[in-house]
């Protein structure tokens, strides 16, 4: 609750004047049956004199002066006023649930602009641990279920109390008996809401964690809907679907068979105490004379108690969502409380000779035992060099390159970018001095161009065009009747696996890097295709640091050097000609290559 009123604080205007708003709707709805009263007993029944009734004596001289009064001008004048009442209360009612709109929506806006911010900052090792259908249902759903609740407390968490104290005194100023029927009816109804809430609250903290598991299905499938297809998995995959949905549905249903005693009992309780009220006033205008109790009084006290009791109901009815945005505010604090494990420093460095030092590096995955991925990992790139590293399978390739921008910290040793520990770099003047090209080609439902941008948002065509011919991607782009203005499909669907590769070099060489990282992302190029952009990337970037990770030996044998990798440590690193003397392993994955037909030429 703290973390909603923080941020409402923004729309604190708008959070006054709803409930004030309210508190008047509120008034006005309590008027109504005092005026009814005198419509009844004064113009209808005539079993009153408007004389007796203080406020509409006032009112009725004010407007016809002294002396009598037909029956006729008391029901047009009370009847008038009972419209312009209704009138103002439902313009105060509109006013309420304008301005809070405006905080609720403005609090959802900033909450899930913040929520989002944060899952920015977390690292791959956090947001991994959370679950990409766990993230976005916090930030959908789970927002939407504290948005509704907000909005439900600047209106009916003020409407319904006003109601019930309100409701109340105006009862008992009609006859002081009636007061018995609220103590009977009352701890009935909370007793009833009390039970259903203390067991509500904890299920619904699972209805949440179910449909974190359907948005989770549904994200793979959809991502992954070609090897679905290609593994004719679809009927297995409808079978895990359902399993889920079915797990939410039942969730769900055990929630609402508690939820459904609820209105029954209300229903019941409710229409008991308008029963006992009709028998308390006839009994009282039959048998008690001078009680005062009149027809119109009784219909007042049916609406009145119907109000107090329909404020309880209320209550009831947002129990449902009560119970639902506590569970999701949890949820989304769990987001917004998690500190990034990887904070930027302060400090940024100048251009240095040694481009990148990694000195006695070793790094395990969190939360993994055993052996660590990298182990005494010492190598040293010059500017302008250009270093490949080859290695078997799951040897670390991809882990080493993954510490130099930070996706991960080393556990041991340091890595350092012109001559500074990247744990003391600022995060966003680090990531800027490198381009990174991974294994996996992630394009966005966009244009050629604006994907190209987002390797520098300010590139004009001339720039976006060079780096596309330096990628070799120009032969496809140039294709297209649209050209620079395709629109690409969500996650490059729309491309081959090589297009796409060709697109996210481009992506990373427009913003001209001081370092560029290719990480196995040629493997989808032909070797002839791959030969040109080598060449390429070597006539326009010449001080340009690369290290690139292949498993061929013809995509990485023209590198200044070749760092060998075997379980997880540089066992050599030198140019291609003296591995091939020195270097036994690097000798193995030549020979292998070239027996399976690699299309390596001495």
């Amino acid at each position: 609750m703290k973390r909603i009123f923080q941020y409402l604080k923004p729309y604190k205007v708008f959070a006054i004047l709803s409930p004030l708003f309210m508190m008047l709707e509120v008034l006005a709805d309590l008027c109504l049956p005092r005026l009814m009263t005198v419509i009844v007993d004064c113009g209808i029944a005539k079993s009153g004199d408007v004389s007796d009734v203080p406020f509409a004596s006032f009112i009725m001289k004010t407007l016809f002066g002294e002396g009598s009064y037909t029956s006729m001008q008391v029901i047009i004048t009370f009847g008038v006023l009972m419209l312009l009442t209704v009138i103002v209360g439902g313009m105060f009612g509109i006013s309420c649930a304008f301005t809070a709109a405006r905080a609720s929506q403005g609090l959802g806006h900033d909450l899930r602009r913040d929520a989002y911010s944060r899952v920015m900052s977390l690292s791959i090792e956090q947001t991994d641990k959370f679950t990409t259908g766990s993230l976005v249902t916090r930030m959908t759903n789970d927002v939407s279920m504290i948005v509704d609740f907000t909005e439900m407390i600047l209106r009916m968490f003020v409407r319904a109390p006003i109601f019930f104290v309100g409701g109340a005194i105006m009862l008992l100023t009609l006859d002081l008996s009636f007061g018995a029927i609220l103590l009977c009816a009352l701890p009935i109804m909370l007793l009833t809401l009390f039970l259903v809430m203390r067991k509500t609250i904890p299920i619904f903290a699972g209805v949440q964690k179910r449909l974190d598991k359907v948005n989770s299905v549904v994200q793979e499938n959809v991502s992954g809907a070609r090897v679905v297809k290609a593994y004719v998995k679809e009927d297995y995959e409808v079978k895990r679907f359902e399993e889920a949905n079915r797990d939410l549905r039942d969730t769900n249903y055990s929630v609402m068979k508690i939820m459904a005693v609820l209105h029954p009992v209300l229903h019941i309780v409710m229409n008991l105490s308008i029963l006992v009220i009709i028998y308390i006033g006839g009994f009282k205008i039959e048998n008690v004379g001078g009680s005062g109790m009149t027809a119109g009084t009784i219909m007042a006290a049916i609406t009145y108690v119907t109000q107090v009791l329909m404020s309880i109901m209320m209550v009831t009815m947002m129990t449902n969502s009560i119970s639902r945005a506590m569970a999701s505010l949890k949820r989304v604090n769990e987001v917004l409380d998690t500190e990034p494990a990887i904070k930027g420093g302060a400090d940024s460095a100048e251009r240095d000779d040694v481009a990148i030092s990694l000195k006695g590096v070793s790094f395990q995955y969190p939360n993994t035992v055993g052996r660590p991925v990298l182990h005494d990992i010492d190598l040293e790139v010059k500017r302008g060099e250009t270093v490949a590293i080859i290695g078997a399978t799951g040897s670390g390739k991809t882990s080493l390159v993954n510490l130099i921008p930070r996706f991960y910290d080393a556990t041991e040793g340091e890595v350092m970018v012109d001559g500074l520990n990247v744990k003391e770099y600022d995060l966003e003047k680090l990531r800027s001095k490198i381009s990174f090209v991974m294994q996996k080609s992630e394009l966005f439902s966009d244009t050629i161009a604006n994907n190209i941008r987002w390797g520098k948002p300010d590139a004009d065509e001339d720039e976006i065009r060079s780096a596309i011919e330096v990628a070799q991607a120009q032969s496809f782009v140039e294709g297209f009747n649209d050209r620079y203005d395709t629109f690409i499909a969500e996650k490059g669907a729309s491309l081959s696996g090589g297009q796409k590769q060709r697109m996210s070099i481009a992506r990373a060489i427009v913003r001209e890097p001081e370092i560029l990282i290719l990480d196995d992302s040629t493997s989808a190029l032909d070797l002839a295709t791959e030969a040109k952009l080598r060449a390429a990337l070597n006539e326009k970037f010449k001080d340009t640091t690369v290290i690139m990770i292949a498993q061929r030996i013809a995509s990485v044998r023209e590198a200044d050097r070749i760092a060998v990798i075997e379980n997880g440590t540089i066992i050599a690193c030198a140019p291609h000609s003296e591995l091939m003397q020195s270097c036994e392993t690097y000798r193995d994955i030549y020979n292998s290559q070239m027996q399976n037909g690699g299309g390596i030429n001495e």
